[in-house]
């Protein structure tokens, strides 16, 4: 089946926000479950990070050496989706402003639906099955398939028309909230659209210049993404 057009949306900050420290938490639990280590992300700024990322940053800041994070970084990554897994709260109330209007209108019209993140797969799955969300997204590209947003956009693109999903004139945008998104929009020449309901300052947002910039969701208009 060929959609009339691919949008590739963010997750934190973009369609869920005040999710709750469950996510850092999983991720500081993850290291301690399988090296000991205290680490903590505090002081790293995680917005538009991937959760790869912030694990390496949190174990070099306590010491860890490059060559013992890559070897443990694969389990660490598991041990943190099954915490996530058992202590994810509900989060029906934490969605973005205009999130489900548009979902349904975006999949009602034809619309291919798919996620680029930096979050793990399953943290990811299960933060959106846990807003009630899940069932919108047919597929994504997630935090451990590549060491870039960049590249997991790029990921994303290859498949959706690997799977003969879409063909190479179709429509593809990418939303979030930070300035990587745009940056990964830019880099594999979708069209960017950046929402302000994450923690990005406005003007920051404003300097970067995206295809469309939106105030939130409830803004998004089908000829934005056509």
């Amino acid at each position: 089946m060929n959609y009339r057009a691919l949008v590739l949306f963010d997750i934190d900050g973009t369609l869920v926000r005040r999710a709750g420290p469950h996510h850092r938490e999983a991720l500081a639990q993850g290291v301690r479950r399988v090296t000991g280590m205290d680490t903590t992300t505090d002081g790293i700024p995680v917005q538009g990070m991937l959760d790869p990322v912030i694990l390496t940053v949190m174990m070099k800041a306590a010491g860890a050496r490059a060559a013992e994070i890559r070897a443990a970084l694969p389990e660490i990554q598991c041990a943190a989706e099954r915490y996530y897994l058992r202590v994810c709260p509900a989060l029906h109330g934490k969605h973005c402003p205009g999130v489900l209007p548009v979902l349904e209108r975006l999949r009602r019209r034809g619309v291919l639906l798919g996620l680029v993140t930096g979050n793990l797969t399953r943290i990811a799955w299960r933060k959106l099955e846990r807003a009630g969300l899940r069932a919108y997204f047919r597929f994504g590209a997630f935090g451990e398939m590549a060491p870039t947003r960049d590249a997991l956009a790029r990921l994303a693109v290859r498949h959706a028309r690997a799977q003969g999903w879409i063909a190479r004139g179709t429509p593809i945008s990418l939303i979030g909230d930070a300035p990587q998104d745009i940056q990964a929009a830019r880099a594999n020449r979708l069209r960017a659209i950046s929402v302000k309901t994450g923690i990005t300052p406005s003007e920051e947002l404003e300097r970067l210049a995206p295809d469309v910039l939106l105030r939130n969701l409830h803004d998004l208009r089908l000829r934005m993404v056509m």
